[in-house]
């Protein structure tokens, strides 16, 4: 899991509304072909959630399905590819958050792409190398700043 993938878009781009962060966000997932794990931060109301309705669209599912896992925490989606989408938003940074959603065992599965909202809470947990950083800037009305790194 988390080999390097190097089709993903990086670099930095501005977002000026939702729906420009949609459409990045399929411009991603039609690039996806699973094993991919993608860790997005950025404040409330940054876009986390939007971005991966455009990847699951890419991946076949409906968007109007991909809600923000807050308190389920995990979202699993099977469309052309299975999508968990993880949300640690009201864990506690550390491996408490990784333990509390199971995460070794969703990185076991190579065929899957795995997005963590709030992807910072996991503190020092050891990711597999070739993992996605997905930082968004910016909330409210204002024009989005979206960095797309692999570390």
């Amino acid at each position: 899991m988390g080999a390097t993938q190097p089709s993903i878009l990086t670099g930095e781009s501005i977002s000026p509304n939702e729906r420009a962060t949609f459409d990045l966000g399929v411009r991603i997932g039609t690039q996806l072909s699973g094993g991919e794990i993608l860790l997005l931060s950025g404040p409330l109301g940054a876009g986390k959630t939007m971005l991966v309705k455009g990847i699951a669209h890419a991946i076949g599912l409906d968007e109007e399905d991909i809600t923000s896992p807050s308190f389920t925490l995990v979202n699993p989606h099977q469309g052309r590819l299975l999508l968990y989408h993880i949300d640690l938003y009201r864990l506690d940074e550390g491996s408490s958050a990784a333990h509390a959603v199971d995460l070794d065992e969703i990185l076991t599965d190579e065929g899957a792409v795995v997005i963590i909202e709030w992807g910072e809470r996991l503190g020092r947990y050891p990711l597999p190398a070739g993992v996605w950083q997905v930082s968004i800037s910016g909330d409210g009305d204002s024009p989005r700043q979206i960095s797309i790194t692999q570390r």
